[in-house]
């Protein structure tokens, strides 16, 4: 059973039908090759041929079974020679409705059918075969199937960009809440490791300038000028990625954070706080995607900070600019009094794998007679792609 559809009728439903009522009025009284005067069963006759248009979106094979019986019964009867318009109508939103597209074989078998109707209807009238009405019949029908069936694609084309046009702006609303998650993520580690090493560089300080404070003023005032200094650029860096936390600053632009064209000033600081770092360059410094740059300054300041916290007053840093891969290497000892520093735990050391997982590469960390090391291999393909 065919389902209806619970939209209500339309104004324009109702004019259709009466439009059509009229005109089959029309053939009934002034058709030619009438053989019947138009009475009160013919108006009942074209009465049901049409205005039963107005329950098409109910049941549009429906309609269309019926129109054409009745108009097919007033070809028999005599009563007029012309186009069916009620069943034409009807047969026009038979074609453009989805529902009766979707049973396919039984809605040829009623239009087939009630156009056998017709034309065996016709040729009673006219005691022979209908050539000229199965030809007219034809056309006309076929235009009103192509014109519904074009109305019904046009809309079923319409409703699929609607629906592409709506999943693709789903998809954009998923892909920037995903990218909104990931530089919030970034950030958080952007966050953890210029507040680990600020801390640390302030806490080295302060107690070189508590314990020189009276034998050595001068370097007191130094260790309490860096202090100053870390700390206002520390407070700068957390409030520009504070904002990009907020919700009111989500489509400022946040600037990229220190890349390792700031690695002297790094390793100048962690020297001024009294660990003497060693820095080797091997390879030929090349230009540096963005993230791959960012990365690598991040993991070496994130190892300086353990060397210095967890250290015995001395790190040596390796960078080998390779064919495919950029390779870091931070070792230091450890010192005896120290808290160990952590392998597999601690927000730094996970910190420093997701930063090299994000690129493919690797980063591996060991603590092996007495040292501690830190290795990471970043690939430049990966950044360069990510750019």
């Amino acid at each position: 059973m065919q389902a209806s559809d619970t939209r209500p009728r339309t104004p324009r439903d109702v004019v259709v039908a009466l439009v059509a009522f009229a005109l089959t009025l029309g053939l009934l009284a002034h058709g030619h090759g009438s053989t019947r005067a138009i009475d009160l069963p013919g108006v009942a006759l074209a009465a049901v041929a049409t205005l039963p248009l107005v329950y098409h979106r109910r049941s549009p094979l429906g309609v269309f079974a019926l129109t054409a019986a009745a108009s097919a019964a007033i070809n028999a009867l005599g009563y007029q020679a012309g186009p069916p318009f009620g069943p034409t109508v009807a047969l026009f939103y038979v074609a453009s409705d989805d529902r009766t597209r979707l049973r396919i074989g039984r809605t040829a078998a009623v239009v087939f059918g009630m156009f056998a109707v017709h034309l065996g209807a016709t040729a009673i009238a006219e005691d022979g075969f209908p050539a000229t009405p199965i030809l007219f019949g034809v056309v006309v029908w076929g235009v009103a199937w192509g014109l519904g069936d074009g109305l019904r694609g046009r809309r079923r084309r319409r409703a699929d960009l609607a629906e592409r046009a709506a999943r693709a702006e789903r998809d954009t609303a998923r892909e920037r809440r995903l990218a909104a998650a990931e530089e919030r993520t970034r950030i958080a580690r952007d966050l953890h490791d210029s507040a680990a090493h600020a801390i640390n560089v302030i806490l080295v300080q302060a107690g070189a300038a508590r314990l020189l404070q009276e034998r050595d003023p001068e370097a007191a005032r130094s260790a309490l000028t860096t202090i100053e200094d870390v700390a206002r650029e520390t407070i700068g860096e957390i409030d520009q990625l504070v904002r990009g936390l907020r919700e009111d600053a989500a489509d400022e632009a946040v600037e990229p954070p220190t890349g390792l064209g700031a690695l002297d000033t790094l390793v100048e600081r962690h020297r001024a706080a009294g660990v003497a770092v060693d820095v080797r360059v091997e390879g030929v410094p090349r230009p540096l995607p963005p993230s791959l740059d960012q990365a690598a300054y991040r993991i070496l300041q994130e190892s300086l900070t353990n060397a210095a916290r967890h250290g015995g007053g001395d790190a040596a840093v390796a960078i080998d600019y390779g064919e495919a891969r950029l390779g870091l290497d931070v070792a230091n000892p450890v010192a005896p009094a120290a808290a160990p520093a952590p392998i597999d735990g601690g927000h730094g050391i996970l910190g420093m794998r997701e930063r090299a997982a994000l690129l493919g590469g690797s980063l591996d960390v060991e603590r092996r007679d007495g040292r501690f090391r830190v290795r990471a291999s970043l690939p430049y393909a990966v950044a360069e792609e990510g750019r």
